[in-house]
């Protein structure tokens, strides 16, 4: 089966993207993780399906399959690249839309100086809707609100480290570090990512407070593995800083592949978050049909 897409990138988060609006591909987990695959496919760090809306209001579905072919909740990179993408293929005329994703209704507006901003929607903090089961284990207070205790098999040794936990529409555990790039976010981001506390498995935010209005961050992606920026995870850094009192309302947020700026003014509040998203090329490809233990 060949396919067309095209490759794109927001702070370095790289995506393709399909155009089904039309009709389905029907892709199998197998393929995804065949295009996302950097040696044999096209490589990406997510793949976004572009939908017809599924209701009225909702300008189109927004679909994410994560490299390792699981599909997820959201991606707020790739909401600024989907957003780019249907503008620009004259799938929409309009700056502002509304887009649903399996984690709830997102709002992209594209901005004059061409970058995105998205309204990432109010985060969660009810432990069940994050999903997120502490069971015996108990909070530290920290600043007006609290961080959990995770106890880590760590290679060497246990260790216990401090994450503030929330959903962006997506479950996030974030822990204050000195230091991101000596952070040991490959060897404890995975072990987060698939901590028992967590049902549907976590991203694992790593956070560097360098004044009020800006951070440095590196995040372990849930079925992704280190991305060079994570958008949810930007969000959810900022938002975990400002309830422990860290941060102000509005954050730069510096990541391996670029600057977000994030904005929450608390409460019920949404999370705005704008940065960039630039197409880089488009193409084809032929897509094999079967793989050994396709799932």
């Amino acid at each position: 089966m060949r396919i067309p897409f095209t490759k794109m990138q927001g702070a370095g988060n790289d995506f393709v993207v399909l155009d089904e609006t039309q009709s389905r591909f029907g892709l199998n987990a197998a393929q995804y993780r065949w295009l996302a695959d950097r040696h044999f496919g096209v490589g990406a760090d997510q793949i976004l399906s572009v939908r017809p809306s599924p209701a009225p209001g909702i300008d189109f579905e927004y679909v994410i399959h994560n490299a390792d072919g699981t599909e997820v909740e959201q991606c707020g990179n790739g909401a600024r690249c989907f957003a780019r993408y249907v503008r620009d293929a004259g799938l929409t005329r309009n700056d502002a839309i509304r887009v649903q994703t399996r984690g709830g209704v997102i709002e992209p507006v594209l901005q004059a100086d061409g970058r995105v901003t998205v309204n990432m929607g109010a985060p969660v903090f009810a432990l069940e809707r994050i999903p997120f089961a502490p069971g015996q284990v108990a909070p530290e207070p920290s600043g007006s609100w609290q961080q959990w205790p995770l106890r880590l098999a760590a290679p060497a040794h246990d260790t216990v480290v401090l994450v503030a936990v929330l959903s962006m529409g997506n479950p996030h555990a974030v822990q204050l570090v000195d230091d991101v790039a000596t952070a040991p976010v490959l060897q404890l981001g995975p072990l987060i990512e698939r901590h028992p506390l967590f049902p549907n498995r976590v991203n694992a935010g790593f956070m560097q407070v360098l004044n009020r209005r800006q951070i440095r961050l590196r995040v372990f992606e849930r079925g992704a593995g280190e991305t060079l920026a994570c958008g949810s995870g930007a969000c959810a850094a900022v938002v975990a800083g400002i309830r422990l009192g860290l941060l102000d309302a509005e954050v730069d947020v510096q990541t391996h592949g670029g600057v977000l700026t994030i904005a929450w003014a608390g409460g019920a509040a949404s999370v705005m978050m704008t940065g960039p998203a630039t197409t880089v090329f488009h193409g084809d490809i032929e897509i094999p049909n079967d793989f050994p233990n396709a799932s």
